[in-house]
């Protein structure tokens, strides 16, 4: 069944999850709910990695959708996160990226706060020579940005502005979680960063994220090359309420040096100048190569050969989005293995060998549905369901996603 484009966005959802109505990735009203019912509803959202805020007093901004979040290590050694913005005039506290201070002022007004967030001083709170100030009834503790509710997990740190409901691990649910595990099972350091700027929904960027069988079909690199194929081994798993999937794809056979057998630097009269792009070495106990990990509503976990990477979705409006790329070493990789992870590096990212298209397609699709807000989208591959498949030939976890988002929206 069509929706109608005059049909209130958030009305009834009369189709199954193998149907995806267009209006969802283009409607104004449906963006300012879900920033309500998502954003700063119950979801868990990354902020950033733990090794970010380091020591006391280190912080980090970032943002939950439209709404921008500080993350410090308090005295005691513990993160916490707070809305950035000053409970006096909206002014945001902090401006930079990062750093490290005692506590927060505010540029505009001087009112500042401690490392969790309390407020704890208001310029001329008395007045100047008897005159003026802040009525005496004037209470700090009453005043003050909102504050998260954190978790840590495998280095990664969350937040979410419900103070009660399911904790962060069965959020994700055991199997996705022993999936994070497995690649973040020791020390990490941040080798790179970038932010990308996408045109397009930031569902469809997710919905990418958790297509598993578009890579041999719009990634001709991984084809051409024999990086993946469909037809190897692998399959995806999706959690029950659809908030978490992995997907993977096994390896060739190792070859004599522990390196993937099957990835060839020539292959139908394509060379590549640099031949050492594809190699890899074996560095898990298990024969998967390539993983995905995807966590409602915003957060990926990479795992291409050695390429590891954490990427942050934050929406910009209807049709815009930002995507923060994060790419990880361990602390105790040998140079020779951080070199190699950051030639893989050009695999994945803003102008990547496999992912130029994903960042592309979005856009794509955006303006593709520009008329079409009774039209839906087909989700049917692998069947009706938002279960786990041993095959990547299936749209199980998209289907997941939307099957959370719906929850979420009350839809």
């Amino acid at each position: 069944m069509d929706q109608s484009p005059h049909d209130p966005p958030l009305g009834s959802w009369p189709l199954g999850l193998t149907r995806v109505p267009f209006w969802v990735y283009r409607d104004a009203d449906a963006a300012r709910d879900e920033q309500t019912r998502i954003f700063e509803g119950p979801s868990w959202h990354f902020l950033c990695l733990d090794i970010d805020v380091p020591e006391t007093g280190d912080y980090r901004t970032t943002a939950m959708g439209a709404m921008p979040v500080v993350v410090v290590r308090t005295e005691t050694g513990e993160i916490v996160a707070f809305e950035n913005r000053c409970a006096h005039r909206g002014s945001l506290i902090c401006l930079d990226d990062s750093g490290s201070v005692k506590d927060f002022q505010c540029v505009y007004h001087a009112w500042r706060y401690d490392l969790r967030g309390n407020l704890t001083s208001v310029a001329f709170r008395r007045g100047v020579n008897g005159q003026g100030g802040m009525p005496d009834d004037f209470r700090m503790d009453a005043h003050g940005p909102r504050k998260l509710r954190t978790a840590v997990l495998c280095g990664l740190v969350f937040g979410t502005l419900a103070t009660d409901g399911p904790d962060l691990e069965s959020t994700i649910g055991p199997a996705v979680l022993a999936r994070m595990q497995r690649v973040l099972h020791k020390k990490i350091e941040v080798i790179g960063r970038f932010t990308q700027q996408l045109p397009c929904n930031w569902k469809l960027y997710m919905e990418n994220v958790r297509d598993t069988y578009h890579a041999s079909l719009l990634h001709t690199f991984f084809t051409t090359f024999q990086i993946t194929r469909l037809s190897q081994g692998g399959g995806v798993m999706v959690g029950e309420n659809g908030v978490a999937h992995a997907s993977t794809t096994l390896a060739a056979a190792k070859g004599p040096d522990d390196s993937y057998a099957g990835m060839r630097a020539d292959n139908r009269g394509f060379q590549l100048r640099d031949p050492s792009f594809l190699n890899a070495v074996h560095e898990f106990d298990d024969t998967i190569n390539l993983q995905i990990v995807s966590v409602f509503p915003g957060f990926i976990l990479q795992q291409i050969h050695n390429a590891l990477a954490v990427r942050q979705i934050v929406p910009r409006g209807v049709d815009s989005m930002d995507l923060h790329w994060t790419y990880l070493g361990f602390a105790d990789d040998t140079p020779d293995l951080r070199a190699m992870r950051l030639k893989q590096g050009n695999l994945a990212g803003p102008a990547g060998f496999v992912s130029m298209e994903d960042g592309a397609v979005g856009g794509f699709v955006q303006r593709g549905i520009a008329a079409a807000n009774g039209q839906a989208a087909v989700v049917e591959m692998g069947g009706a369901t938002a279960e786990g498949a041993e095959t990547r030939a299936t749209e199980a976890s998209v289907r997941g996603f939307w099957k959370a988002w719906r929850t979420e929206m009350g839809v």
